[in-house]
């Protein structure tokens, strides 16, 4: 998938901050070491046995060059880009202080990205084929959830809800507080979210279902669903709603998932439990 850019002004203040978070009280290990110019050239190599899908690489270049804007880096791919194993992902030159002081939060952004867009790209080629759209949810890192939403679209999944403004989603402490109403929920959420807004609820038993139905919801959430179950859930729907499965969803079961019908699958596990790629950074003195 070609690279997608983000906001200029959001990657700057991204950077900023998580520079400040690392060199607040400065590099006091590199600043002992060397008092003048070193002339270095480093190179970030991924140590992965397998493709990646690459995000962050924009943002890991906005972190050298903010740290010292001297510095000379080229990139090998760009941000979507499928690369092989223990590829060659960019090179820096210059003062290698500098590129020290940069490391570790180019790094961080560009391991983090990668690792969510890689795992996305995954949960969809296990379902290629069918119709089912590969969903995000708000379980990101505070403070990175548009850029870790953004690695899921470099990765081919889909964006659900940004935040809470963005569609009515009634879920089950929603519920709780609603006395298990669902069909009473959505019909007051439909009466009174602002106008044109789609009414989800999550249900966990086909009464549940049923009661969406009886409410008019405009999707119905299947939470924790064996795929018998789903099926049934979607004999009982019969189009009159689209069906989001969520809970329980992993790589060796998802294709049984999309096969019992839904026509999305939401997976909280592509921002909060994507494993961070293997990448180096290799500094040579020049």
């Amino acid at each position: 998938m070609s690279g997608e850019a983000l906001p200029s002004a959001l990657v700057h203040e991204l950077v900023l901050r998580a520079l400040r978070e690392d060199l607040a009280h400065q590099d006091v290990t590199t600043d002992a070491l060397f008092d003048r110019s070193v002339s270095a050239r480093a190179t970030v190599v991924s140590e992965e046995p397998d493709d990646l899908i690459l995000a962050g690489l924009d943002v890991a270049l906005r972190v050298f060059a903010e740290v010292d804007s001297h510095l000379v880096s080229r990139a090998q791919y760009t941000d979507g880009d499928r690369v092989p194993p223990h590829a060659n992902l960019l090179t820096v030159q210059g003062d290698g202080r500098s590129v020290l002081k940069a490391e570790r939060v180019a790094l961080n952004f560009l391991q983090r990205l990668t690792g969510i867009a890689t795992l996305t790209a995954k949960f969809c080629e296990a379902v290629k084929g069918t119709p089912v759209r590969i969903l995000d949810t708000r379980k990101t890192t505070p403070g990175l959830r548009a850029l870790e939403k953004w690695a899921v679209r470099l990765g081919g999944g889909q964006n659900h809800r940004f935040g809470l403004g963005e569609g009515v989603l009634i879920k089950d402490n929603h519920l709780a507080l609603a006395d298990g109403d669902v069909a009473g929920a959505c019909r007051r959420a439909r009466e009174r979210a602002p106008h044109g807004f789609r009414i989800e609820v999550e249900t966990r038993t086909l009464e549940d279902v049923r009661q969406a139905l009886h409410g008019k919801a405009d999707i119905i959430l299947l939470d924790n669903m064996i795929p018998a179950m789903i099926r049934d859930a979607v004999d009982v729907i019969k189009g009159r709603a689209l069906v989001e499965v969520s809970g329980g969803v992993s790589l060796a079961n998802i294709r049984e998932i999309a096969s019992a019908g839904p026509d999305y699958i939401s997976i909280g596990a592509l921002t909060h439990s994507a494993p961070a790629a293997n990448l180096s950074l290799d500094l040579v003195k020049q």
